[in-house]
């Protein structure tokens, strides 16, 4: 079953603890722990660049705060889309977790 991308994560590897709890959470399977260590001697998760739903288990679920943003793209209703090439708008979810906190 082939998941729609809805989104994209960013990972800071400097916050990163290289613990590899959003990798195994993450649904749709698109993180990994990279095979370079970083600057704090451990494997940094990545984003694999495609396949991301959105669902920010891997944001709820990583024990340090700031090291991974989860984005979503906003769709317009289809009233108000101008064309199929404009770019989808972004929501961050820390952003909106603060907003209804």
């Amino acid at each position: 079953m082939s998941l729609q991308a809805r989104g994209f994560v960013t990972i800071d590897e400097d916050e990163c603890k290289g613990c590899g709890l959003c990798v195994d959470a993450c649904p749709p399977g698109c993180l990994h722990l990279a095979p370079a260590l970083s600057a704090y001697g451990v494997h940094p998760a990545t984003y694999d660049g495609e396949g991301c739903t959105g669902c920010g288990i891997c944001f709820y679920c990583c024990p340090e705060p700031g090291a991974i943003t989860v984005y979503l793209y906003a769709v317009a209703p289809k009233r108000e889309q101008a064309t199929k090439g404009d770019p989808p708008a972004k929501v961050n979810l820390e952003e909106e977790a603060a907003v209804h906190a």
